[in-house]
């Protein structure tokens, strides 16, 4: 067995969304072996289908690496097997609160995912009304950390994608950094999360916001510069990506300051055209960032069974250990499995990760990166890795 013990250190809670669901003998009819129960059921709940499908896929592919990881291939731990049932969410809550409850009404109290934030804020309801241990995968939103006693995290949070941008700045204190947006939801939140992380390290931040349906950049790019910024931190989404990166290339607004955005999975890597070369990427993950065993091991695993390892199957993966650190320790007792994931620390594929006691966020080593082009194609290159404490939300 290869999940260490867990460290009752006083460090950070990380609150997932992945309910490990556990089936006792009067709910689900299993027999005893032991102290715990003969078998338990995981229900995973995450996109299949549906727009976030993709990333759906790499958590999958990781947490079926991770189980037969942290199980040593045998599929169970301490005498007692683990079944795990999946359900598709189609990235739409309401059918993932259809599944959860389903699940739940089978005596399963065990659950984990979702690729989707608003799917995984709408099963972190339901595991603190039914009592039942929810480990989130990769949905990013801040309000999942600390959300309830029942909710745990397995990936990384917004949060930490805006303080790993900050480390682009030798000493972001007294430093403009300028918030370059869409004016929606989307953007508003960074705004506000720059604002309330770097911020509170003494940046002044000025938010550039535009409004979805405008094509011309130019203007905005221009406004960026003329803000003085120390630092660029962009966050957009959608179909004018990439004529926004053009307009940013052509007023020199790369001449002017460091230009940081998230870099996501694989299939976005070709998206920033000629802006590529000069964008500072913050990153979760990527395959060739660590550099240890377990994440060559996932790797492997991943590959030979007919998958690609990509942003989010570490998420994946940690959920399966923290899941079997909860089967082994709690012994089908939802509040002894969160006792025995409060404050666990374990290896992962990305290196040490701790889940804090107080508010189940996963502390975690983030990444600075750049893409080069490589035999025609753009791959991404690690410039450094931020440890986890610099970066903890």
């Amino acid at each position: 067995m290869r999940v260490p013990k867990k460290l009752t250190i006083g460090a950070v809670a990380l609150s997932a969304a992945l309910a490990l669901s556990a089936c006792a003998p009067a709910a689900g009819g299993n027999g005893e072996s032991g102290d715990g129960p003969a078998e338990v059921t995981v229900g995973v709940i995450t996109s299949e289908t549906g727009p976030l499908a993709g990333y759906g896929a790499q958590y999958l592919d990781g947490f079926k690496a991770g189980l037969d990881y942290a199980t040593d291939g045998s599929g169970e731990i301490d005498g007692t097997k683990i079944n795990v049932k999946y359900l598709d969410d189609a990235g739409d809550p309401d059918k993932a609160v259809t599944a959860a409850k389903e699940l739940i009404g089978e005596g399963v109290n065990i659950l984990a995912g979702s690729a989707s934030s608003g799917v995984a804020l709408k099963v972190a309801e339901q595991a603190e009304q039914n009592k039942v241990l929810f480990v989130s995968g990769p949905a990013a939103v801040d309000a999942i950390t600390g959300i309830n006693d029942y909710t745990f995290r397995s990936g990384r949070q917004s949060a930490q994608d805006v303080a790993t941008a900050g480390t682009f700045v030798d000493d972001i204190s007294g430093k403009k950094v300028v918030v370059y947006a869409q004016d929606n939801a989307f953007g508003q939140g960074n705004v506000a999360a720059v604002d309330a992380i770097l911020g509170a390290k003494g940046a002044v931040v000025e938010p550039v916001l535009v409004a979805e349906d405008v094509t011309e950049f130019t203007p905005f790019a221009q406004q960026v510069i003329s803000a003085s910024p120390d630092l660029v931190f962009v966050a957009w989404a959608g179909a004018t990506s990439g004529a926004m990166w053009q307009a940013m290339s052509q007023q020199g607004v790369f001449d002017k300051a460091p230009v940081v955005t998230g870099l996501g999975d694989a299939a976005t890597f070709g998206a920033y055209g000629d802006a590529s070369e000069n964008i500072s990427f913050l990153n979760h993950y990527f395959p060739a960032a660590p550099d240890n065993d377990i994440n060559d091991e996932m790797i492997k695993a991943v590959e030979t069974g007919g998958g690609t390892p990509d942003l989010f199957t570490p998420d994946g993966f940690n959920a399966a250990i923290m899941i079997v650190q909860a089967i082994k320790e709690g012994n089908g007792d939802v509040d002894a499995m969160i006792s025995a994931l409060e404050g666990f620390s374990f290896e992962g594929p990305k290196g040490s990760n701790t889940v804090r006691a107080e508010d189940h966020a996963l502390i975690q080593d983030m990444y600075q990166v750049k893409l080069v082009s490589k035999d025609g194609a753009f791959v991404p290159e690690l410039i450094s890795t931020i440890p986890g404490d610099q970066v903890a939300p």
